[in-house]
C-alpha cells in the first residue's frame, strides 16, 4: 500500500540530504519518481543539500495541482512509482489534501519533508495539514545544534544578528554561521527553547560575553 510520509526538523537537521538520499534509493532499485520544492535556497526548481548536493525539481507555485500533475502525466504514458516533496511546509494545505489523494486513488507513494514551526514557533499551514493527514510523521534524528550545544528545537529569524519575532512569514535565506564576524543582514539560526524565549543569538551572544561587568567589590559601599 501506498504512504503519505512526512519527514520533519528544524532548520540543518538534514531533510533535504534525507530528500535527495530518498530519491536515490528509489531510483537505483528502478523506481520512476518526480522531485518538488519550493523556495529552495539555490533558486527556482532546484533541490539542494547545505552538503553541496543538488537535483532538477519541479517548482511548486501558489496555484500547482499535484493531482491534475500526476493524471496528465499517467494519461500521457508517463510511469510514476513515487513523489520526494521538498519545503513543503511552504504548500497550501489544499496541496497536501491533493498529494494524500494521489497517494490513495493512485496508489504512488509521497515523501514530504519540511519544517513544522516558523520563526514565530506557529505552525506552518502546510505541515499542520500532514500532521493532520500523513501516514507517518517521522522526526528526523539528525539533531541541530543551538549556538550553546543543546539540541536546537526552534528557528529564529535574524537581523543583523537581533532575533525578530514579526515580519513577512516566508523570506528566503539560510541558518548563519555562529563563528562568522558579521552576520548577514537577514538570516535563519536554529535554537534551542531557553535561548529562542531570551531572544539570544550567538551574535548577540558573543557580544554580551565582550561587554565587562563590574566586580561586586568594585560597588560603592552600601550600594
Amino acid at each position: 500500500m501506498a504512504e503519505l510520509q512526512f519527514f520533519t526538523g528544524t532548520m540543518d537537521s538534514g531533510k533535504s540530504t534525507l530528500a535527495l538520499q530518498t530519491n536515490h534509493n528509489h531510483h537505483v532499485r528502478g523506481r520512476i519518481g518526480r522531485i518538488f520544492t519550493t523556495h529552495d535556497r539555490a533558486g527556482a526548481a532546484t533541490l539542494s543539500s547545505r552538503l553541496g548536493l543538488t537535483h532538477d525539481a519541479i517548482e511548486v507555485g501558489g496555484g500547482f495541482d499535484f493531482w491534475r500533475y500526476v493524471v496528465d502525466q499517467l494519461t500521457g504514458g508517463a510511469r510514476i512509482d513515487y513523489l520526494v516533496c521538498d519545503e513543503a511546509q511552504f504548500y497550501e494545505p489544499s496541496q497536501i489534501d491533493q498529494l494524500a489523494r494521489v497517494v490513495d486513488e493512485l496508489q504512488i507513494d509521497v515523501f514530504a519533508f519540511g519544517i513544522l514551526t516558523d520563526f514565530r514557533t506557529v505552525l506552518f499551514p502546510g505541515s499542520a495539514r500532514l500532521v493532520e493527514l500523513a501516514d507517518r510523521t517521522n522526526v528526523l534524528q539528525v539533531e541541530a545544534l543551538c549556538w550553546c550545544g543543546r539540541r536546537a528545537t526552534h528557528n529564529a529569524r535574524t537581523e543583523n544578528g537581533e532575533m525578530v519575532t514579526e515580519g513577512e512569514v516566508i523570506v528566503v535565506g539560510d541558518v548563519e554561521d555562529p563563528s562568522a564576524q558579521q552576520p548577514p543582514e537577514v538570516g535563519y539560526e536554529v535554537l534551542c527553547r531557553q535561548h529562542h524565549r531570551r531572544r539570544m543569538t550567538a551574535a548577540r551572544a558573543r557580544a554580551v560575553s565582550l561587554v565587562s561587568e563590574p566586580l561586586p567589590f568594585d560597588q560603592p559601599f552600601g550600594e
